[in-house]
């Protein structure tokens, strides 16, 4: 693991229930803004080249580290907002480590 590498969380969400997910989707951008992470995949275009297709929506966090992105799914802010996603959705997610600047 290193420290100096970005992380990236993954998530692959087919959405069940909207007004069960509204308070996670109210709250998770404060969540993780918090640990200085952006959003960087929202949906959008996804194209299958090889293997099986995503079954839902695409989303993707980048934070500063693997530290930074546990750190977050940690804290007592996404655990509160947490049970929503999982109750109003099938999800299935990712944490990878990213290639540390001074490799690109």
């Amino acid at each position: 693991m290193n420290s100096s590498a970005p992380a990236y969380f993954i998530f692959n969400v087919v959405i069940h229930d909207e007004a069960a997910l509204k308070p996670y989707l109210d709250n998770v951008e404060a969540s993780y803004k918090a640990f200085g992470a952006k959003r960087i995949v929202m949906g959008g275009k996804c194209e299958t080249l090889e293997g099986a297709a995503p079954q839902g929506l695409m989303v993707v966090l980048a934070f500063s580290s693997l530290e930074k992105a546990h750190a977050w799914h940690d804290s007592p802010a996404y655990q509160a907002i947490l049970p929503c996603r999982l109750q109003a959705t099938t999800t299935q997610t990712w944490l990878v480590e990213g290639i540390p600047p001074e490799l690109q």
